[in-house]
């Protein structure tokens, strides 16, 4: 099945998706909107247009597990996406995935304002990647 990932941000909203066998995740775009409403109905467009049958949202855990306002944004947004698309829409843990991601564009020698146009793209592969291991390591409780 296709999954859309979305890395959640402020400013920036990277977006990644994979393709029906599930074997490969991709960027596809970062989103540069700050006005919550917006931004979701552009995701929701995504979703639409890439016919995607789920979408992952990274779920920003604090270090120490707790949920703060990051993670909070990222719960109301899952939900509100949820009901606008009428799609499963699974929140996923991404810690570290910045920081992956940057290490990432460093071994690739991605700089300046290019790496900051791509990193959250490049999150969001990061937090499906993570979520398309899981599913194909517990078959049996991802068969909703």
């Amino acid at each position: 099945m296709k999954i859309l990932a979305v890395d959640l941000g402020d400013a920036r909203t990277g977006l990644a998706c994979c393709d029906q066998m599930e074997m490969l995740a991709s960027p596809i775009e970062v989103l540069h909107e700050k006005d919550p409403e917006h931004l979701l109905s552009r995701v929701a467009q995504v979703a639409r247009d890439l016919n995607a049958s789920m979408v992952v949202v990274g779920h920003p855990i604090n270090m120490n597990g707790s949920l703060g306002p990051r993670a909070q944004a990222a719960e109301a947004f899952a939900e509100k996406l949820k009901a606008l698309l009428s799609l499963p829409v699974q929140l996923w843990d991404e810690r570290g995935t910045t920081v992956s991601a940057h290490n990432i564009l460093n071994v690739t020698d991605v700089r300046g304002k290019k790496r900051k146009n791509v990193v959250d793209a490049v999150a969001a592969v990061i937090i499906l990647e993570s979520y398309l291991a899981y599913r194909k390591n517990n078959p049996l409780l991802t068969l909703k």
